[in-house]
């Protein structure tokens, strides 16, 4: 728990100097390379693909879905990479199809295509107008609805939420994870509004930590069965004391790209 700590003061800093501090390319680049990482901890420390070839081509186009939503995602260029994705696997299943198993195939496709394009949600909110504020949203509900869960469930927590899945995780601590960040995202709101001038809709901010909890759920346990099934403990140690990158950023899988529908329909911050 201490180097976890430790590591968090130390981490949180570079990441908001990053993604508010430094032009939105740095975000992208950041973003890129963790999704590589992600894709690398989902196909090969997991050992669900061993085929070498595949797993680089998933890895590159996690780069290029992650940039592909920094330069505006333009549909021709997406369609393009994502031809010549599919072109690569389809080539990679005639040339190995005595030893390549069409289910690491559609492994590949998910940790290439899937998993990087839920993550860039964070480009594409980046690169919003006010989008220094709403990528803060995704951060706000994550990390809130993470500590408000793990607070309320070891004080109250009585009954378990998934006890195969995700023993320690219960129902109380699941509504104490909602209650923080929907509490979080009105002092959010609030510092918006007193400390730069903005206006806010307090109620889409509720709404906002309500949904955006529960989604985050979702992808903390998503990800929790992948590690059952193929019996690990962590997907990697790139971060001292959380693991690797998809245990720290398993429910941003589902609260980055909520977050950018939420703002998108219902935006927060409200114009004039």
């Amino acid at each position: 728990m201490k180097t976890r700590v430790i590591v968090s003061i130390i981490l949180l800093p570079i990441l908001l100097l990053i993604v508010l501090g430094l032009p939105a390319i740095y975000t992208a680049i950041l973003f890129a390379a963790m999704a590589v990482i992600a894709v690398h901890e989902l196909m090969y420390t997991t050992k669900l693909v061993d085929n070498r070839r595949l797993i680089t081509y998933a890895m590159l186009m996690a780069v290029a879905v992650t940039l592909w939503g920094y330069y505006g995602h333009p549909y021709i260029w997406g369609v393009l990479g994502a031809t010549l994705f599919f072109v690569l696997l389809f080539l990679e299943m005639v040339l190995s199809h005595a030893k390549l198993p069409f289910a690491q195939v559609c492994i590949g496709v998910f940790a290439g295509m899937v998993v990087p394009f839920l993550l860039s949600s964070l480009v594409r909110i980046r690169v919003m107008e006010d989008g220094k504020y709403y990528i803060l949203v995704a951060f706000v509900l994550a990390f809130s609805a993470d500590s408000g869960a793990y607070f309320a469930g070891r004080f109250f927590g009585k009954h378990k939420l998934a006890p195969v899945v995700s023993p320690k995780k219960t129902i109380e601590g699941a509504i104490g994870g909602v209650i923080s960040a929907v509490a979080c995202m009105l002092l959010y709101g609030l510092i918006l509004q007193l400390g730069f001038d903005k206006s806010i809709h307090y109620g889409y901010a509720a709404l906002y930590g309500a949904i955006g909890s529960t989604v985050s759920i979702l992808g903390d346990l998503a990800f929790s069965v992948v590690k059952r099934q193929v019996n690990i403990k962590d997907y990697g140690k790139v971060i001292p004391g959380h693991g690797g990158i998809l245990d720290r950023f398993d429910s941003m899988t589902m609260v980055a790209p909520v977050t950018e529908v939420l703002v998108l329909l219902l935006p927060m911050l409200q114009v004039g």
